[in-house]
């Protein structure tokens, strides 16, 4: 992580288990995928974050580095949830395979 903001801030935890919810944060269209995670701390676009995702009913967390692309914040429009998108970085991909797999049949609509 870079800087005192990803330290201040930590390590992001995050748990889906449901397909539904894994959709709605699953963001394919970023290069080399991406999370919206809901979140009131304060980050900034280019902070560096490190992640554990949970997915479904397993046991392992998977570590993923990442760096938010956008922030929603507290109070946005239609009453969206607060939050950041976290393109993943640096990785071997694992996180975006596994996703993807939960998801087959799901993404061929209209995300």
């Amino acid at each position: 992580m870079s800087g005192a903001q990803g330290a201040r801030n930590g390590i992001l935890s995050l748990t889906i288990r449901d397909k539904a919810v894994l959709y709605a944060a699953y963001m394919p269209f970023i290069r080399d995928g991406g999370l919206f995670v809901p979140t009131t701390k304060p980050y900034k676009v280019g902070d560096e974050v490190f992640m554990l995702l949970t997915l479904m009913d397993e046991p392992e967390k998977l570590p993923i580095a990442g760096k938010v692309v956008w922030i929603t914040p507290r109070g946005a429009q239609s009453n969206r949830a607060a939050g950041i998108g976290v393109q993943f970085i640096g990785g071997d991909g694992v996180a975006n395979k596994k996703i993807e797999s939960y998801l087959a049949g799901i993404l061929e609509s209209d995300k």
